[in-house]
């Protein structure tokens, strides 16, 4: 009917009108029913892209437009109110005012949601909250601070953001980077596009006086000058980094580092040189080398956890090792490939080097050698993180996997592969967490550390082990199905190791008994009469019902007893009294048999002061014989040939002696015993305390001695 495009379409609320955007900016208010034109609106904004209508009492539409604005229009006056100038940066996508509330709810193309509140004497909408990220593909993610709850990240939009692993209130950006801040406020410029940095392409931040001053530095896409910012104060810093000779053009900030202390800023160009500054000064502390530090382009700078170290790599393949407070040059590696990722861990003092055959190296920065080599990846290595313990170091590269090689045993532990290439990844200081970024994407995806919270196998993984594919979660409603299908897969959990009671017969092995039962065997007297009550126990006037059980270490219910002859005779059998007890009979056992492990279970049952029992009953005066006592000796003797149980049979024996010690001389057979004992328990003790001695010799050597 208007010879020009539809862009949209809304219903009014009243009955059977449509709003009607069209391509020429118009907006026209219709009555379908009768097919009338009730009022026409136009817009200078280009083609019509949204259209709402208030239900709150106003008669008031909002039209989004390409250019970002909103037309607010008054139904009853006919007549344009209000412009919302600039409420996205790029086109309005589409905007939603809330059922009988003032607030519009907006979006576009900028990833970016705001809800709009028109609680104003005009009419203009205020914004009231926001979530947004990034408007284009991310060019590099790293966590911040060390509780694992921040990650920053740049973007090619040239923001830096940061984004909150904790709740989505917490996220805030940091804002473009502009050329001149100051003049820009002055001026009060609103389209900033033409005083914008490029994107950030690869920043370093430190936490450790962001209170003071700067502690983010970041270098931009064809920029020599690097940029500082402020994470509490969310903006862009008072320096851009660069030194002043510099006369050719085409020199260019290629990596950056700040160290640990967040006093001074590590920067190499493209020209090879590597200058370092002072985060809060901002003035030029110095060069690393006469003229340049690399003959090519430098590819990575470090500084160790205690500034006494300065590594940089060029890409003409060296790796050059400085003194970083007098810049002196110590040593140099030559690599077998340009590098093209540096990364170190510094609690470790370990060096990753991702080089361009595809390959990784890594290493010590104290022995300066290569200490491991990984191959595997088939496509150029993006980015490295290390886990906060130093023991993993996870790679991804454009073949689209992400590796994790296991430092200690040098293995591949675990690889997968993804539907878009990743470029960069980040594990969190804590270690919960892995970040990546990939092509074509404008989020930060986060990976659980499964071995965290599950038995997870570590074992290396196969030559032929072909990764599954992961695909990266997203709003598409089928990639669903695919998805369950993949996650039922079975788990390569652990084996569970099921310990031998002796590793080897050879090694002295002690028992899993608390020292509770064995420790104090030689105390008991003591113990018992500090434990001695002062007055006798007091029976309760309402005791609560319990279970009767069995006295021991172990509690066992007591079977009700079967009381048939209710005349029972009350004379005390003294058969009874004498009757020996279990451990007795079980040790004459072993002197048929030389068999000794049920008794000796039945000591280790006991509690201490049944085991004393046990023990004094062993003599004659007590109801038992020599036969017995010759029997527990011997059971020692086997102990003690097994090497097992060592720490019971030497207590065991200890309170044997204190007790039957006055007897031991006047019977022949217990004195043989007692020799052929002691004779194997100075072996085992001497062949022992030499061990000890060793480890106590090396001990002292390693805390002493200036290695």
């Amino acid at each position: 009917g208007w010879k020009l495009g539809v862009t949209a379409l809304q219903q009014a609320p009243a009955v059977d009108v449509v709003a009607i955007g069209l391509m020429s900016g118009q907006v026209i208010i219709h009555n379908i029913k009768f097919n009338e034109t009730l009022m026409k609106f136009r817009q200078d904004w280009g083609p019509i892209t949204s259209i709402s209508f208030r239900t709150d009492g106003h008669p008031v539409m909002a039209a989004g437009s390409p250019c970002g604005h909103i037309g607010l229009w008054d139904l009853e006056d006919k007549k344009l109110i209000n412009q919302m100038r600039n409420a996205h940066s790029t086109a309005i996508a589409g905007l939603t005012f809330l059922h009988r509330e003032p607030l519009l709810v907006t979006n576009g193309a900028d990833n970016a949601l705001r809800i709009w509140i028109f609680d104003g004497p005009t009419g203009e909408g205020r914004l009231l909250r926001f979530r947004m990220g990034h408007s284009a593909p991310l060019t590099s993610i790293r966590y911040y601070g060390q509780n694992g709850q921040q990650i920053l990240s740049a973007s090619q939009d040239g923001t830096l953001q940061s984004f909150s692993t904790v709740h989505e209130k917490f996220n805030k950006s940091l804002g473009h980077g502009l050329i001149n801040k100051k003049r820009v406020k002055r001026k009060g410029l609103q389209n900033t596009m033409s005083v914008r940095l490029p994107p950030i392409t690869k920043f370093a931040a430190e936490e450790a006086r962001e209170s003071d001053w700067d502690g983010i530095i970041a270098c931009h896409q064809g920029k020599l000058s690097c940029s500082t910012w402020n994470y509490q104060k969310s903006t862009i810093g008072a320096y851009f980094l660069k030194p002043k000779e510099m006369k050719k053009d085409d020199i260019t900030a290629t990596a950056v580092d700040i160290t640990s202390c967040g006093n001074f800023a590590v920067i190499g160009l493209s020209s090879g040189t590597v200058d370092v500054y002072n985060m809060q000064s901002g003035i030029h502390r110095g060069s690393f080398g006469k003229d340049q530090a690399h003959k090519g382009s430098v590819r990575g700078v470090a500084v160790d956890g205690l500034n006494q170290l300065t590594v940089t790599t060029g890409s003409e393949g060296l790796l050059k090792f400085w003194n970083f407070k007098n810049k002196i040059l110590i040593h140099s590696v030559s690599l077998s490939s340009s590098p093209n990722v540096m990364l170190l861990h510094r609690d470790s003092g370990i060096l990753g080097l991702a080089l361009d055959d595809f390959s990784i190296s890594v290493l010590d920065i104290e022995t300066r050698k290569i200490v491991r080599e990984f191959s595997g990846h088939q496509g150029q290595i993006n980015d490295m993180a290390f886990s906060p313990d130093g023991r993993w170091l996870i790679s991804a590269a454009m073949d689209c996997s992400i590796r994790t090689w296991d430092l200690p045993s040098g293995c591949l532990i675990d690889c997968f592969l993804l539907d878009s290439a990743p470029l960069n990844v980040s594990m969190s200081p804590t270690g919960d967490f892995l970040a990546t970024s990939h092509v074509d994407h404008l989020g930060i995806f986060l990976w659980s550390n499964i071995s965290l919270y599950s038995v997870v196998s570590l074992r290396p993984l196969p030559a032929d082990y072909v990764p599954s594919v992961v695909m990266l979660p997203g709003t598409c409603q089928t990639q669903d199905v695919e998805v369950s299908e993949e996650t039922v897969e079975p788990s390569d959990e652990m084996i569970e190791y099921d310990s031998p009671e002796q590793l080897n017969e050879q090694l002295v092995t002690l028992s899993l008994l608390p020292e509770s039962r064995w420790k104090n065997l030689l105390n008991l007297d003591v113990i018992k009469k500090k434990n001695k009550p002062k007055e006798p126990p007091k029976v309760p006037k309402s005791a609560p019902f319990f279970i009767p059980t069995i006295p021991g270490l172990v509690p066992r219910y007591a079977a009700p007893e079967q009381n048939n002859d209710p005349q029972q005779s009350k004379v005390v059998n003294l058969g009874v009294l004498a009757q020996k007890s279990d451990f007795c009979l079980k040790l004459e056992e072993g002197l048929v048999n030389n068999k000794y492990d049920t008794a000796l279970n039945l000591l280790k049952e006991s509690g201490p002061s049944g085991i004393e029992t046990e023990l004094r009953s062993l003599s004659p005066d007590c109801g038992g014989s020599v036969e017995v006592m010759q029997s527990f000796l011997k059971m020692i003797g086997m102990m003690l040939d097994r090497k097992r149980d060592f720490e019971l049979a030497q207590a065991y024996l200890a309170l044997f002696l204190k007790l039957h010690l006055k007897m031991l001389p006047s019977e022949p057979v217990l004195l043989e015993e007692i020799t052929n004992l002691s004779s194997q328990v100075e072996e085992n003790w001497t062949h022992l305390q030499s061990l000890f001695n060793q480890s106590m010799c090396i001990l002292n050597y390693l805390k002493s001695a200036l290695l």
